[in-house]
C-alpha cells in the first residue's frame, strides 16, 4: 500500500471514506464482472441526490455523418454506424460556450445517469452548456468503438453548437479518468484530420498510458479507492491485445509530437494510481508549446469530481476544476 497512512488525505471526511473502503473485503471488479459492477453503480446513482436545476436538460441523438476511422494517427475514410446518445445541459437559454463531456468509468461502466449530477454542477458552476456523450462501452464494444463515438459526438457538436446553445466557435472537450483519456485522443484525432480543433481540453485525473507502467501505478496500487488492478481490468476490456496498448493512437502519452493541440487544463490527484501519467502528459504538452494549466490536488484521491457529497475538500477541488473551465472559456 506504500505510504498507507490516512493523515495525508485532504480532510477527515475523506480519510474516513477511504478508511472504510480499506476495511471492505468485498470482491473486486474483476471478480464481480461487468454486469454486476454496472448494476451496483446504478444502485448507487439512484440513491444520490439530484444535481442543480438548470434552464434546460434534454436528451439528444448525435448523428454519425462522416465518422472517421483511425490509422497511425490519421483519418482514413468514413464509417457509418448507429447514432450516439447524448444529453444537453444549459444553465441559461442565452448563448454560452459548449463543452462536450466524456464520462469516466474504466471504459466499461458509466453513462448519462452516472455523470448527470457532475454535468449539472459543471454547467451551473462554469456557466457553460455541456453535451454529455453516451459512448459505447467495453467489453461488448472494444477499441476503437468508444473513441469513434466521442469523435462523432464532438464533430456533430461542432456543426450544431449554435443550434444547441447559441455558442459561437468550436466546442471544448472534457472528461474524467477514462473519459479524460478519450477527450485527449479526440484532440489528437482532430489534429490528424485538420480540425475542427476543440477550443480547449479539460482533463481530470486522465488515463494517458494504458500500459500502466508509471511509478504511481505501483506506489498507489491499493488502499486509495481506485486500484491499479481495477484500471487494468478496464484496459483489458477495452484493448484485449497487450501489444496495442503502447500504440500512440491508444495511449496519448506515447504520441511522438503533441504540438498544435488546444490549450489544456490537466488536474491530477496525489493519491491516485493514475497521477504520474497525468502529470507527465501535462509536462509533455507544455514542452510541445501547448498552453497548460496543471495542478496536482494534494491530499486528494481519484474520482474527486463525484465525491463532493463525501468530502468538503473534494467539493472544493471540484470547484477549482469548474473555475478553470470558466476562466479559460469565459476569460
Amino acid at each position: 500500500m506504500g505510504d498507507a497512512g490516512l493523515g495525508g488525505l485532504a480532510d477527515g471526511e475523506l480519510a474516513a471514506f477511504v478508511g472504510a473502503e480499506r476495511l471492505d473485503r468485498g470482491p473486486s471488479v474483476r471478480e464481480l464482472g461487468v454486469v454486476e459492477v454496472r448494476r451496483r453503480q446504478a444502485v448507487r446513482v439512484a440513491g444520490r441526490a439530484a444535481g442543480p436545476g438548470l434552464a434546460e436538460v434534454r436528451d439528444v441523438e448525435v448523428g454519425r455523418r462522416g465518422v472517421s476511422g483511425m490509422a497511425s494517427g490519421g483519418l482514413t475514410g468514413v464509417e457509418v454506424g448507429p447514432s450516439v446518445g447524448a444529453r444537453l445541459y444549459r444553465p441559461t437559454l442565452g448563448a454560452v460556450p459548449l463543452v462536450v463531456y466524456v464520462h469516466g468509468g474504466m471504459w466499461s461502466i458509466g453513462g448519462l445517469e452516472s455523470h448527470d449530477r457532475l454535468c449539472r454542477r459543471l454547467a451551473a458552476a462554469a456557466r457553460v452548456a455541456v453535451l454529455a456523450v453516451d459512448y459505447r462501452l467495453a467489453p461488448e464494444h472494444p477499441w476503437p468503438a468508444g473513441i469513434d463515438d466521442a469523435v462523432a459526438a464532438f464533430r456533430w457538436a461542432a456543426e450544431h453548437a449554435g443550434e444547441l446553445c447559441g455558442a459561437v466557435g468550436v466546442p471544448a472537450i472534457a472528461g474524467d479518468s477514462s473519459g479524460g483519456h478519450l477527450a485527449a485522443l479526440v484532440c489528437l484525432r482532430m489534429r490528424g484530420a485538420g480540425g475542427p480543433m476543440p477550443a480547449a481540453q479539460f482533463l481530470a485525473f486522465p488515463n494517458t498510458d494504458l500500459t500502466l507502467s508509471r511509478p504511481s501505478t505501483r506506489d498507489k496500487a491499493t488502499g486509495w479507492g481506485l486500484t491499479t488492478d481495477a484500471v487494468a481490468w478496464g484496459v483489458e476490456n477495452l484493448v484485449p491485445d497487450p501489444v496495442r496498448r503502447a500504440d500512440p493512437v491508444v495511449s496519448p502519452l506515447f504520441a511522438a509530437d503533441l504540438a498544435g493541440l488546444p490549450p489544456a487544463v490537466v488536474v491530477t490527484a496525489e493519491h491516485d494510481p493514475l497521477r504520474d501519467e497525468g502529470d507527465e502528459y501535462a509536462d509533455r504538452l507544455r514542452a510541445a508549446g501547448v498552453r497548460v494549466r496543471h495542478r496536482c490536488e494534494l491530499g486528494m484521491v481519484h474520482g474527486f469530481l463525484t465525491m463532493e457529497l463525501v468530502s468538503p475538500a473534494a467539493d472544493a477541488a471540484g470547484g477549482r476544476f469548474f473555475a478553470d473551465v470558466a476562466d479559460l472559456l469565459l476569460g
